[in-house]
């Protein structure tokens, strides 16, 4: 809990965060909602929220579905409940309201860009 308030982040013990996610910035600015799930080898970068729509009348109200190997650009806004598919790569500063498929990419417009194959979302660490 010191760490995430060092940082102004909230990552809760409650959310489902798969194995192998990485950070590559560290978790500044980070915030993933109480509900929310996270697949395996996901990269976050800072400043991303990935949050819940509490509106009772919404119709995405709840917290996202993040599958896996997906890579989320800084600043990116995951909001409500959502799915968003495998192998998904999410622009720097999108914001992502609707269900993604997978094998997509997602700019800052909102446009989704489909490909047949997956994308290789992997980090690799600059020595």
């Amino acid at each position: 809990n010191r760490i995430c308030h060092e940082c102004n982040s909230f990552i809760p013990t409650s959310a489902q965060i798969g194995d192998g996610i990485v950070f590559p910035h560290g978790i500044y600015g980070i915030f993933i909602s109480q509900n929310a799930i996270l697949g395996k080898n996901c990269v976050v970068f800072h400043q991303v929220t990935i949050g819940s729509n509490m509106l009772e009348d919404s119709k995405n109200m709840g917290a996202p579905i993040i599958g896996d190997n997906v890579y989320i650009g800084a600043g990116a806004k995951i909001i409500g409940k959502i799915k968003v598919g495998n192998y998904v790569r999410i622009g720097a500063n999108a914001v992502v309201t609707k269900d993604i498929p997978d094998n997509a990419t997602v700019v800052a417009d909102g446009r989704i860009i489909e490909h047949k194959e997956h994308r290789n979302n992997c980090f690799i660490r600059v020595k």
